[in-house]
């Protein structure tokens, strides 16, 4: 995790192990365009599984994108909490949700597994970029802000969620949450361009 602050705001950026838990189902289910708004697919790329039979008798595959949907937004809402609760094998948190209880029954071994080296691939980046002085560029584009409208920051926090999407951009969540592709720092232009606008609404 890398925080940037002053004395009235903070910026944190981290990865989330129970998201990257979702992201790895979310793709070996093969639902593209779930949540909102809908983020790129994973990378390295969810070998994709077919999950008729999983499903079939709890309501099919739309039934499994519309729970997923709401399991994706108690994560982005709770984050860093993991809410509901991943335990297997049963997964009863998610007794209500019986299609996307039967795949995470199914495939969390191999997401759990995946979401580790993913964790393990983000810590690394992090050693670099602290090493290389790259999260500098938050703080700048506050400092920025802050002299072009000629007074102190207002009170905010902003939580950025990292993820390894094969999409080099960000998504807005909500007033100060932001998803963002953990490649996309390593294009400062771009990486700007996406968070500019959100420290110039919050600031």
């Amino acid at each position: 995790m890398h925080q940037t602050g002053g004395p009235a705001w903070e910026i944190t950026m981290d990865t989330s192990g129970p998201m990257l838990i979702a992201l790895y189902v979310r793709d070996a289910a093969g639902l593209d365009g779930a949540g909102r708004p809908a983020l790129s697919h994973a990378a390295p790329k969810v070998h994709r599984a077919n999950h008729n039979h999983l499903t079939a008798d709890v309501g099919g595959i739309s039934a499994l994108k519309t729970e997923w949907e709401a399991w994706w937004e108690k994560l982005v809402r709770s984050h860093p909490q993991m809410t509901p609760d991943l335990t297997p094998p049963s997964f009863e948190a998610f007794a209500n949700s019986p299609a996307l209880q039967r795949v995470l029954q199914a495939h969390f071994g191999g997401a759990l597994s995946w979401a580790r080296e993913r964790r393990s691939d983000y810590a690394t980046l992090e050693a670099e970029r602290e090493a290389g002085g790259a999260c500098q560029l938050l703080g700048d584009i506050v400092e920025d802000r802050l002299m072009e409208v000629g007074r102190e920051s207002r009170d905010f926090n902003l939580t950025i969620i990292e993820l390894p999407l094969d999409e080099p951009r960000a998504w807005y969540l909500e007033p100060d949450k932001i998803v963002m592709s953990q490649d996309l720092l390593s294009h400062p232009d771009t990486f700007r361009s996406y968070v500019q606008p959100v420290v110039e609404m919050l600031a």
